[in-house]
């Protein structure tokens, strides 16, 4: 592969592609393109009751963009149910260098002042392409993905592209899409303007859960 620049890379999400390594310790990047895609329709997301409370009463603080490399960090160490990760040092300094741009952002979960969940992902257009998550602490990678949402939603974004579909996502409504009908709703994104805003206030998270689905 070519060696990665920013732009290269935004021009790659912009077709549908992404880039992973094998595994953490492998410098070789491939291009990824999957026939079936994950997307996580955002008028179709659904919480269930009881993260709805962990969201409103704690015990997490939620910031976005403030440890950005942290979190990329947290992602790409192994961990006890997931092992090695495709996360690369090549994919650290690129996103690095995009969250420098303003194109890649962080949503962070803190306990008592540490960092115990989150999840980074790529802005382009009105497209948000989720990359990983992490959690050390019960429902912190989940109370990080309800936040990104909110601030999706409260942008105005029209696509979050989750990948894959895991068991962990299909519980907030993700689907999956073949590749040509991920690519429409992609071109649609990407004619859009969205800007990511890393502040939400109490009163919008408050509107958000009330708008969304609740489910058992």
């Amino acid at each position: 592969m070519t060696k990665l620049t920013p732009e290269i890379l935004l021009r790659a999400y912009a077709v549908g592609l992404f880039p992973m390594a094998e595994r953490r310790d492998d410098p070789t990047l491939f291009w990824i393109d999957p026939e079936k895609r994950g997307i996580l329709p955002l008028d179709g997301f659904h919480v269930s009751r009881r993260l709805r409370r962990t969201v409103r009463n704690g015990p997490y603080e939620v910031r976005s963009d403030t440890a950005f490399s942290a979190v990329v960090r947290a992602c790409a160490a192994p961990g006890p149910k997931r092992g090695d990760t495709w996360i690369n040092d090549e994919i650290e300094s690129l996103y690095a260098d995009l969250h420098e741009l303003g194109r890649a952002h962080s949503v962070e979960t803190w306990l008592d002042g540490e960092l115990v969940g989150g999840l980074y992902g790529v802005s382009l257009g009105a497209a948000f392409f989720g990359e990983s998550m992490f959690s050390l602490a019960r429902d912190a990678s989940k109370v990080a993905l309800v936040h990104l949402v909110a601030r999706l939603v409260k942008a105005d974004f029209e696509l979050l592209d989750t990948q894959f579909v895991t068991d962990h996502l299909t519980q907030f409504g993700v689907v999956e899409l073949p590749r040509a009908g991920y690519r429409q709703l992609l071109s649609s994104a990407l004619d859009r303007t969205a800007t990511f805003d890393p502040e939400l206030s109490q009163s919008e998270l408050e509107a958000f859960l009330q708008s969304i689905t609740q489910t058992s």
